[in-house]
């Protein structure tokens, strides 16, 4: 795997199955978070699948990876996603483009 740019997986079938699933769909759903980040800066996970109509199931490791790859970072500020807990509100970096 080459992970972040591929999706990643642990130690289980599963996750394995999964990864492999997701693959193709993978850099398209990266690039359609950062659209949403390239319209509004400061967003958790969530209002990202939300702003999307996408699964966060979907979406939430699309934010890591973009993380890992950094074109968003960690804001500082937490909001609680839809489970209620505190949620990392991410921000575009804006040296980076994903499209260049």
């Amino acid at each position: 795997m080459n992970y972040p740019l591929q999706p990643g997986a642990r130690e289980r079938d599963t996750s394995f199955a999964a990864a492999e699933a997701i693959a193709p769909k993978a850099q398209t759903l990266r690039e359609l978070c950062m659209t949403v980040f390239h319209a509004e800066d400061g967003l958790t996970a969530d209002e990202v699948a939300d702003v999307l109509g996408h699964s966060i199931l979907s979406v939430r490791p699309r934010i890591t990876e973009l993380a890992r790859l950094d074109y968003i970072e960690d804001s500082g500020n937490r909001r609680p996603n839809i489970s209620g807990k505190k949620a990392i509100v991410w921000r575009k970096k804006w040296k980076r483009d994903l499209f260049a």
